[in-house]
């Protein structure tokens, strides 16, 4: 058996091993040889319209591939232009193809041709607590005295396709008074429900993400054309996080998440997913 001197010398010597290494691992992290490993975030940048699928798809995936992900909720059009300006974002999200087509006919996407990977349709909403009967949107623009809230095409996709259909069935309807714009959907049925705003313009997919407004007219434009959200890699992505933003680009694109954007009330995309359509189709009367 060890005598108390030889127990008490083993301690110090622990004691004194600990001290060393402390010092030593100290002056290694101060010369730079050493760096404690800290891992990147990757920065997305998608429109509002997507805050409560992700807040089930985003976890899924940074739990599935260890790849902690930074969501900036954006108006697609912001979002452009930041991409424009060579901000830091890997990933770009549209509430609207075109945006991301725009920027791929730029140069500025690097994994292909822009990706579809949900879409929805226009609705005409109003409060929730209104007493009003269900009208049309037809009915609505005719009546003066409706305020009705609309898209900002100056700085959402939802504003330009908004803009787009209005220009078609009635060319003149900037003039109407009692317009009120807003940046998105969620802007659009905060004006409603503060009282500030009658009826609005917004994503279907909005409208039933929240209890403040109700569905008055299902195809206020008479468009069979869907609004397809769109998605690529941005030529601002960091060359270290190239292969996480591809990954969660095909993440996208999977069918369980298809389903989740479904439960999350997006429509359906159809077969084959991730393809533009050669020929769209419209119909206004």
């Amino acid at each position: 058996m060890r005598s108390y001197k030889d127990m008490r010398r083993f301690c110090v010597d622990i004691r004194t091993s600990k001290v060393v290494i402390a010092v030593i691992a100290g002056v290694i992290a101060n010369s730079g040889i050493w760096q404690p490993v800290q891992a990147e975030f990757l920065t997305v940048g998608a429109p509002p319209s997507l805050r409560p699928a992700f807040s089930e798809i985003l976890p899924m995936f940074e739990r599935e591939y260890d790849a902690p992900v930074n969501i900036m909720y954006t108006p697609s059009k912001t979002l452009l232009r930041q991409i424009e300006k060579k901000a830091p974002i890997d990933m770009y999200l549209s509430a609207g193809i075109d945006e991301v087509e725009y920027l791929h006919k730029k140069g500025l996407t690097l994994n292909g041709r822009p990706r579809i990977f949900a879409q929805t349709s226009l609705v005409l909403v109003m409060s929730s607590d209104s007493t009003a009967a269900l009208i049309s949107f037809r009915d609505a623009l005719a009546d003066r005295s409706i305020r009705i809230a609309l898209g900002d095409p100056q700085t959402s996709s939802l504003g330009e396709v908004t803009a787009r259909a209005l220009s078609k069935i009635q060319p003149n309807y900037k003039n109407r008074p009692n317009l009120v714009y807003a940046s998105h959907s969620e802007d659009i049925m905060t004006l409603i429900r503060t009282g500030k705003a009658d009826m609005g313009l917004v994503y279907r997919v909005d409208s039933i993400n929240t209890g403040h407004v109700r569905i008055s007219d299902e195809d206020p434009i008479g468009a069979l054309v869907p609004i397809q959200f769109g998605q690529a890699v941005a030529s601002t992505c960091r060359p270290s996080l190239r292969s996480v933003a591809e990954k969660f680009s095909d993440f996208l694109m999977t069918p369980r998440i298809q389903k989740l954007f479904v439960k999350y009330g997006f429509d359906s995309v159809p077969s084959p997913v991730g393809l533009r359509p050669v020929a769209r189709k419209e119909r206004v009367s």
